[in-house]
């Protein structure tokens, strides 16, 4: 059947994937898009040593705006990624008899999920597929003994390395085996920010969209009060 809508844009799909070759690999492409993602970052002030006293008295000292800038302390926290809620349905696929579906509904997407909060070393099957390639120590870029490097993509520009800090699964109805069939899991995500390809990328697309913004300077300056 033809396209009813040529147009119409492709539909891009968040997802979690484990950053480099391991076996077996993790891989989940969400079902459904989240409808709304909370990040936040903090940042922490402080006087430029012990002798400064308060954050409030080093600035009462200072006149010049750019000197106080250049002189206080900052801790700058990474980003946060909170209450990510990510829906799983087998509805469609039990619908057109997908075999894997029917037999355990939506059970390998939340065992894909729940292990890249394990680390790789309690692998059964990982370690029983490295020993039969003749690798006793595992075939992973990651610690046999800390989870696996998550890369939350959203989109062409966010490619996130991100440490999965929490993770909270909703099993809703069962087939009658007891495999779930509907699903909500929210995680709870810390941004790894450094040198990393990944987020090098991520944040020069950021800078980019900044960039973009200085297409609304005519509004900005017909609006906003002259300082």
């Amino acid at each position: 059947m033809a396209n009813s809508f040529p147009n119409r844009p492709k539909l891009l799909r968040g997802a979690f994937v484990e950053y480099g070759l391991s076996i077996p690999p993790l891989i989940v492409t969400f079902q459904f898009n989240p409808v709304s993602i909370s990040r936040s970052r903090s940042n922490t002030f402080s006087a430029p040593g012990s002798e400064e006293g308060t954050l409030r008295q080093f600035h009462q000292r200072y006149s010049d705006l750019t000197e106080i800038r250049d002189l206080q302390q900052v801790s700058v926290e990474p980003e946060t990624i909170t209450n990510l809620e990510v829906r799983f349905d087998a509805t469609d696929k039990l619908n057109e008899g997908n075999f894997i579906t029917e037999q355990f509904g939506i059970s390998p997407q939340l065992a894909t999920l729940e292990l890249m909060m394990h680390p790789k070393g309690e692998s059964l099957l990982g370690a029983a597929l490295s020993s039969l390639l003749g690798s006793s120590g595992g075939f992973s870029f990651t610690g046999g003994e800390k989870p696996p490097m998550i890369l939350f993509i959203w989109g062409r520009k966010k490619v996130l390395p991100v440490n999965i800090t929490s993770m909270s699964i909703n099993e809703e109805e069962f087939t009658p085996e007891l495999n779930p069939i509907r699903a909500t899991v929210s995680v709870d995500l810390t941004v790894i920010e450094g040198k990393n390809i990944p987020y090098l990328y991520s944040k020069a697309m950021k800078e980019a969209m900044s960039v973009l913004n200085l297409a609304n300077l005519p509004d900005i300056a017909s609006t906003i009060v002259p300082i």
